[in-house]
């Protein structure tokens, strides 16, 4: 058997600290969920990539570790469709396939390029740009985790963020410690008005700073024409006010500034209707669930096709998808809009050595070692893993969480 040929798939569900971060279905959870596969080879060479966690994701990996085994690491198409037609029978969404052959395809870039000597940039195409920028990620959030079923209070440094000065603090905390140059808050917790207030604020407290506003489809379309015309020479853009590509390209109709996605356009069968119907002019990528880098590279050509402007959309994550993230917006000429993350709000439980990530003056450096240009720390990973074991937890629930301390929440979308 050829030496590049895939001996094995590792998969290690893990478990990390996140604050209490408010959004429009509640509150995150003292833990957040990620998998973190390392793919070996027959010459022992190791790729490594993460995914977001949960029980479903879990049993999908499971399932593609079978089908890859002695295939070569190189053939990764055909890697990526023998995982999508092992999965096609029980996940028929696209979208949700997409979840698994992205970390499997990120880990078999990583291990070519370990074998080669290149950063995964390159296997992209090559960089067009040294360092990747990246916006500071605001939410409104507690103070703390409050006391629960014994369990004692869990703070951070950050502190409360509830009201417009909270967030301008918030904001001057993240450009001190990481220089950031542009604003991304995540909306959809307050009413309109006090949201609208907040991005004034923080237009006053940075002046000429780009910035953005995310409610996660907690608006009316008729509200969210109304937030548009507010914020009319605030905002860049307007990112997922309302729901859907009919709802989206109504306010678009009347929206003075472009309106972002990452919610109504996921997969490749909703990028013609939202052509058709001019929903979006800003398309949020995410190798997680658009199928991995190379299928992220192919996106960005096909929104430059459209017109369709680029930034990239961000979950919780650890240090492998930030330098996943990292090097395919490297190779993505088009990218229009500096990229989202929540690295700072999660990296004190990174799961990779330190030292080869860092952000500064608002941007990341491409690693320029071989792969990712990243290496796990395996003592964390076992920490972590250990975590997740006995935490119990194997999904997310923001509103069920958010009830344990408001009975009376409801998730209702539109809110407003």
């Amino acid at each position: 058997m050829s030496a590049t040929c895939i001996r094995e798939l590792i998969i290690t569900p893990i478990a990390f600290g996140d604050p209490p971060l408010l959004n429009s279905n509640g509150v995150h959870e003292p833990l957040a969920l990620r998998i973190i596969l390392q793919l070996v080879l027959e010459d022992g060479t190791v790729g490594i990539g993460e995914s977001p966690g949960g029980a479903a994701r879990l049993e999908r990996l499971h399932a593609a570790a079978k089908v890859v085994v002695g295939m070569d690491v190189f053939d990764t198409t055909a890697v990526s469709a023998a995982i999508d037609a092992a999965l096609l029978p029980t996940v028929p969404s696209s979208h949700e396939r997409g979840w698994t052959t992205s970390a499997v395809e990120v880990a078999c870039l990583d291990a070519q390029g370990r074998l080669l000597g290149r950063p995964v940039s390159d296997l992209l195409g090559g960089k067009v740009r040294d360092a990747v920028p990246f916006a500071a990620y605001l939410f409104y959030k507690w103070a703390e985790h409050p006391a629960l079923d014994g369990r004692a209070a869990i703070g951070d440094d950050w502190g409360e963020a509830l009201d417009p000065a909270g967030i301008v603090e918030q904001a001057r905390l993240m450009q001190e410690r990481y220089g950031f140059r542009s604003f991304k808050l995540k909306g959809g917790v307050f009413p309109p008005d006090e949201e609208i207030a907040a991005m004034r604020a923080l237009a006053e407290a940075f002046p000429g700073q780009p910035l953005r506003l995310d409610p996660n489809v907690a608006w009316t379309v008729e509200t969210s024409k109304y937030v548009a015309r507010e914020l009319d020479g605030v905002l860049e853009y307007l990112e997922d006010p309302t729901r859907g590509i009919p709802g989206m390209a109504e306010v678009a109709k009347d929206s003075p500034m472009p309106l972002a996605t990452n919610m109504c356009v996921i997969a490749w069968e909703h990028l013609r209707p939202s052509v058709e119907q001019g929903a979006i002019q800003v398309l949020l990528t995410d190798h997680h669930y658009w199928g991995g880098l190379r299928r992220t590279r192919e996106l960005a050509a096909v929104c430059e096709a459209f017109g369709l402007s680029l930034s990239m959309h961000s979950n919780s994550h650890l240090g492998i998808s930030l330098a996943a993230m990292t090097h395919v917006a490297a190779a993505i000429p088009n990218l229009d809009h500096s990229c989202d993350t929540h690295y700072p709000w999660n990296s004190a439980d990174d799961v990779i050595v330190p030292g080869a990530l860092e952000l500064r003056d608002g941007e990341v450096k491409v690693p320029t070692g071989p792969g990712l240009g990243v290496e796990l720390d395996h003592d964390q990973l076992e920490r972590l893993h250990r975590r997740y074991v006995d935490s119990g937890k194997r999904s997310r629930d923001d509103t069920g969480y958010m009830r344990r301390f408001r009975p009376e929440y409801e998730l209702k979308l539109p809110r407003w």
